[in-house]
């Protein structure tokens, strides 16, 4: 079809720029003629509308690595940091100055320590003033949290030049972008601290109640929180928790006299005594007595409890633990305590013993000294209500221990069976994400030993239903037509499409691109994108197309070029586990950072299916389970002769009228 008498092709040329072939509407053309003026010296214009028009291009263009790459070759960079020292653009101008900057720089072709202090100065003074314009204010906070990350020279500097303290109002706000952002800097400033100064910023950070401002106008506001704002708190949580891995791996030394009246605290408490002193008694009585107190509080070592604690992890924390439990709910401590030393040896629940290895599992569970995943939104509300929410919630936990312990008339020899029931509670109960501790402590009561063997033995007589020996072998037959049907479904979803966000030198990926493959299974095609979008996006707007013809191989992980360049993420293994890269031509590598562990498999299982290779993601092996047990079910039916309806069921309609009760009589 040939084009519209209005459109004519034209080959442009100019400086420093490779040639480029562009078609041109004639009627527009004089409309588009300041485009063709270099936009390098229209940045530099006096006129404020071509600069402010010069600057809104440069944002838009930055995206592209082609034109980042000539416009950095320019000395472009320099040009927008001293147009930024220099101080004289406000408003539009300097946002969409800074806008240009942060994208330019997400490509990594410039490092960040080539900046100079008076840049850093400036950017910061724009995040302490109290009204400032929010894209500036936006694209300040990603500066900086770019800064941090990616440089440790500049992570010094900026922490000169801001502190906590100017960053707190930003969080008391209501726009949930700006929220993101502040958190993302101070957990930036968090990560990169050095271990001496991390106690400390987490004394600063309690001072000025940052918990409960997050608290109040983040997760309790009006606005449902997106997956970064998610992530950001997930990283948060994590830092805090890490905070205790010194203590994690922190022995106790038998000889050390203040570590030794920790104990005798807990003696103490739990049994209203005083520590006698040396001239009280003979020592072998005053040695008897220490004995048998430090028995029924559980300990494995009678005579020396200091003993139990060298194991690590959890070392010190444990005590720690322990001594916040007696503390800060002696009842409940004295309570068990004194119950577990009046029952028989074999069927005492030692809490000594129990709170050290409660205290090891708690910390697994939370992955206490690991790094934060890079795709994780994982956080827990909870966590967030209290200034001490790991000692509550190791207290919490001690009492279920206890309350678990009776319910399976458990016994020394039980230890480890208990252990395992006690995780699987906690690990049951944290799945729906508790909004406070009084929510978790609910939870857990209903989910008592009773209950999970209930739940057990359901999952159980699901498994051992399809065993039999007819079974297996029908399930053997019928296995390729199910892999059949994966297989269209994982096609048919790359039909679909999918958004994916593109990797930069900062945590925030604000840059999006979509990713499709055609009906007839012919043709990829992608693209990029201002925003994320809602709902599918139509093959002809995306620019890209790569023949399924010319895809010589899928690699993942490490053997992605993407992963291999940016060394930077070589130590998170979460991103490497979602990152795949299509090879076509010779050197040519299409890549990719799946959004979450389902969509990877998805598209590398449907990759792999269109080179007619085998699907062997884990969600491939879960898909044909699932799907396999369900056809068994309905042939099963089928042989009892039940008809099973073509279509589902109506829908109750919603009662009118709510105001009734129901009779338990």
């Amino acid at each position: 079809m040939p084009p519209p008498a209005d459109i004519v092709k034209v080959a442009i040329e100019w400086p420093g720029a490779f040639p480029k072939l562009m078609e041109i509407d004639q009627v527009s053309f004089n409309n588009e003629k300041k485009c063709l003026i270099p936009l390098h010296e229209r940045i530099q214009s006096s006129s404020m509308d071509m600069k402010l028009d010069a600057l809104k291009d440069l944002a838009n263009s930055s995206r592209d690595i082609t034109f980042a790459q000539e416009f950095i070759n320019l000395d472009g960079i320099s040009l927008l940091t001293q147009m930024v020292e220099s101080g004289t653009d406000f408003g539009d101008l300097l946002s969409f100055t800074l806008t240009a900057f942060v994208e330019l720089m997400d490509h990594g072709i410039v490092s960040w320590d080539t900046f100079s202090v008076a840049f850093i100065k400036k950017i910061a003074s724009y995040v302490c003033k109290s009204a400032m314009d929010t894209a500036v204010l936006q694209r300040s906070l990603a500066i900086l949290e770019s800064m941090v990350l990616n440089s440790q020279d500049l992570y010094q500097k900026v922490a000169q030049e801001i502190t906590i303290g100017q960053l707190i109002p930003h969080l008391q706000g209501t726009d949930q972008d700006i929220q993101t952002y502040t958190i993302a800097v101070i957990n930036a400033l968090f990560l990169k601290a050095p271990e001496e100064k991390r106690q400390e910023m987490a004394h600063i950070l309690a001072q000025k109640q940052l918990r409960s401002i997050i608290l109040s106008n983040v997760i309790r506001s009006n606005k449902p929180i997106n997956d970064e704002m998610a992530h950001q708190l997930y990283v948060l949580q994590v830092l805090t928790f890490n905070l205790l891995e010194d203590r994690m791996m922190t022995k106790m030394d038998p000889q050390d006299q203040a570590q030794r009246d920790i104990i005798f605290e807990l003696r103490r408490i739990a049994f209203d005594v005083e520590c006698e002193s040396n001239n009280s008694g003979s020592f072998e009585k005053r040695k008897s007595m220490y004995t048998r107190d430090y028995k029924k509080l559980g300990f494995i070592n009678h005579v020396n409890p200091a003993v139990d604690f060298t194991q690590i992890p959890p070392g010190m924390l444990a005590l720690d633990n322990m001594l916040y439990f007696a503390r800060h709910h002696q009842d409940a401590y004295i309570r068990i305590v004194l119950e577990n030393s009046s029952r028989e040896d074999k069927h005492e629940c030692p809490f000594g013993r129990s709170s050290i290895e409660l205290t090891k599992m708690l910390c697994e569970i939370l992955k206490v000294g690991e790094l934060p995943s890079e795709n994780c939104h994982d956080f827990h509300p909870m966590f967030f209500t209290h200034d001490r929410s790991f000692e509550e919630f190791f207290c919490i936990c001690i009492q279920l221990l206890n309350k678990t312990w009776k319910e399976m008339r458990a016994t020394s020899e039980d230890f480890n069976k208990v252990m395992q029931v006690v995780k699987e509670q906690i690990t049951r109960a944290l799945t729906i994400k508790p909004n406070s501790l009084d929510q978790f402590k609910s939870r857990l009561q209903n989910l008592s030993y009773t209950e999970i063997l209930k739940l057990r033995q359901s999952e159980r007589m699901n498994q051992e239903d399809f065993q039999s020996r007819p079974i297996l072998e029908l399930r053997e037959k019928i296995q390729p037509e199910i892999m059949e049907l994966i297989k269209q479904q994982r096609l048919n979803r790359l039909c679909e499409g999918t958004c994916f966000r593109k990797i930069s030198s900062r945590r925030r990926q604000d840059k999006f691109w979509y990713c499709r493959l055609s009906p007839n299974h012919k043709v990829l095609h992608y693209g990029d994108l201002e925003e994320s979008p809602q709902g599918e996006v139509p093959h002809d707007s995306l620019q890209d197309k790569l023949p399924v013809a010319d895809i010589k191989a899928v690699v993942t992980g490490k053997d992605c070029p993407h992963m291999k360049e940016k060394g930077a993420l070589k130590q998170n293994k979460e991103l490497l586990e979602l990152a795949f890269s299509v090879l076509y031509e010779s050197d040519e590598y299409l890549n990719f950072i799946a959004p979450d562990k389902h969509e990877y498999c998805v598209w590398t299982d449907g990759l792999n299916a269109l080179l007619g290779k085998e699907m062997t993601s884990e969600f491939t092996r879960s898909d044909m389970d699932t799907l396999l047990n369900m056809e068994m079910k309905l042939r099963l039916l089928d042989l009892e002769n039940i008809q099973i309806p073509e279509v589902p069921p109506p829908i109750p309609k919603e009662p009118s009228n709510y105001d009734f009760v129901y009779d338990c009589n």
